[in-house]
């Protein structure tokens, strides 16, 4: 095991969507219980350190995103006496633990905004959100055009309790989750206190929220009709994401983490225009890491892959962060299915993660892209629960597609997601028998079992994790190259094999058929290699 001077700079980090991964007590949701009988798997796995989606008290208007109380867990997910011992089975299992923090927006069932919808216009309670009187003749109308992440508008009026129509609100998400209003002193001290309440329990980091909201531009103008209001589009720009504001929020932060010991670590949700509008957020005395939705989001096409690949090293690099890799998370399609699905998804998706776990920096992993899962694109509409659906007009199903439970042991569903006899929240496919973990592991060829040996091949071999890399000359479609000392990652993204100059031995391959012999490499179609020389 190499020594480095912060963990997370080549970290493979699991995120682990509390709701789906494991229930300990049948009521069909997973919980923090749950997830600690669960985490030797994770231990065998190899991660170095686990993220858990909120699990605070919420209504769950939006899967926890909404929370009504930032200092306790939901009765549904457990207590914090369970979240104490979750983080110290963590710890034990020398795997450490980075949790959400939501400080764009809160509930609607939050104190604060409670106090807010009782107080008067102008009132002290209502200047912690964005609330503005309307437009138009009696104020009937929106104060700007802003849309919701999930369809319809961003604002919703309040009424009083004779019905008599008042202020609005802002919500760039659902109905249910009010927009802070950042320039208020009351929010940055709450937060601040919010904080040191989880650091002081232990916790390793945060993931933060819509990281490139918060700030908003004061003048809260009108935007272009046809910009698309969407968290997964970085390209457009809004007057309420990525505002320069944010950065002084995040200085702030970063010394509230650098006060505590055992190397804290914070990550962005920043969905921004490139990388080096990215890269602003990883300054020394900003943020620790962002999510390359860049290179998520980049299609099955080696030209392009590089071009992220290299634009995010860069940028990066300038400011001395380290670059992130990420295929799936919970708000995206799940990858093996972005790739074509059925048996081409998975080869390209298996390909896909040793290019992934080959480049320099950290990983993240979704929950089940070591099982191979495919995204659930048939589920019964009346299980739907992701707001996107009812927002869109039942028009776009939304994410639950990818927060499908995971399947661990046995034949039937729900696959030891919870105690026999469990209904999960979400139907788990009965075709997923052959994906679970018991049917994987120790099965040589197994997605579980290449996840297995390449993130325990990544802690041993120098080379990998943090560090530099050159790319080699290859064949169009095929992307090659050597990590120091002697490492070399080949990627075949072509639909037929091709040959390389390489020598020495395989390490690890993504599908059967690869061979190396006298100087030259036989890579087949949709494969990747790891080579030793």
């Amino acid at each position: 095991m190499k020594h480095q001077s912060h963990w997370w700079r080549e970290a493979a980090i699991y995120q682990i969507y509390v709701r789906s991964f494991a229930d300990s007590n049948g009521d069909g949701e997973g919980d923090l219980a749950g997830i600690r009988e669960r985490l030797p798997h994770l231990a065998e796995l190899g991660v170095d350190a686990i993220w858990l989606t909120p699990f605070y008290v919420s209504p769950l208007a939006d899967g926890g995103y909404d929370v009504a109380d930032y200092r306790d867990v939901d009765p549904r997910f457990g207590t914090l006496e369970d979240f104490d011992a979750l983080l110290a089975t963590a710890h034990e299992l020398g795997i450490r633990m980075i949790i959400d923090v939501v400080p764009n927006h809160s509930s609607s069932a939050h104190r604060w905004f409670r106090e807010a919808v009782a107080a008067e216009p102008g009132s002290a309670a209502r200047a912690r959100y964005i609330f503005r009187d309307g437009k138009g003749e009696g104020g009937d109308e929106p104060p700007n055009n802003w849309n919701s992440i999930f369809g319809g508008p961003a604002w919703t009026r309040l009424k009083t309790e004779d019905g008599t129509p008042e202020q609005w609100y802002l919500h760039l998400f659902d109905a249910e989750q009010p927009d802070f209003d950042w320039t208020n002193q009351e929010v940055h001290d709450e937060f601040d206190d919010v904080l040191r309440f989880w650091l002081d329990r232990g916790v390793d980091g945060f993931r933060i929220d819509v990281a490139h909201g918060m700030v908003k531009d004061p003048a809260l103008p009108d935007i272009d009709p046809d910009a698309k209001a969407d968290l997964l589009d970085g390209s457009t720009s809004l007057p309420y994401f990525d505002q320069d504001g944010v950065h002084e929020i995040y200085r702030r932060w970063s010394r509230i983490a650098a006060e505590y010991p055992g190397d804290r670590t914070m990550v962005a949700e920043a969905w921004v225009e490139d990388a080096e509008r990215v890269a602003r957020y990883l300054r020394p005395d900003e943020l620790h890491q962002a999510f390359n939705f860049e290179y998520l989001t980049a299609p099955w096409d080696a030209a392009r892959l590089r071009e992220v690949i290299d634009g995010s090293l860069a940028a990066n690099g300038a400011v001395g962060a380290t670059t992130t890799w990420v295929l799936s998370n919970h708000d995206v399609t799940r990858h093996v299915t972005r790739f074509g699905g059925g048996e081409q998804g998975l080869r390209r998706a298996r390909a896909a993660t040793l290019l992934m776990l080959g480049l320099p920096g950290s990983v993240y992993l979704y929950q089940g892209e070591e099982l191979g899962l495919p995204e659930v694109t048939d589920l019964p509409e009346e299980s739907l629960q992701d707001p996107t659906w009812e927002r869109s007009g039942r028009t776009e199903r939304g994410r639950d597609g990818c927060r499908v439970p995971l399947p661990w042991e046995g034949q039937a569903a729900p696959f030891g997601f919870g105690p026999e006899g469990t209904t999960p929240w979400l139907p788990v496919p009965e075709a997923w028998a052959g994906l679970a973990r018991s049917a994987q592991r120790g099965v040589q060829g197994s997605t579980l079992e290449l996840y297995t040996t390449a993130l325990g091949l990544r802690r041993e071999l120098d080379a990998l994790g943090d560090g530099s890399m050159n790319w080699l000359d290859s064949p169009e479609g095929v992307l090659y190259f050597e990590r120091e000392p002697g490492v070399r990652v080949a990627v075949n993204l072509t639909d037929a094999a091709v040959e390389l100059s390489a020598s020495g031995e395989v390490l690890v391959a993504s599908g059967p058929g690869t061979e190396l012999s006298g100087g030259t490499l036989s890579l087949p179609a949709e494969t990747s290699v790891w080579l030793r020389a």
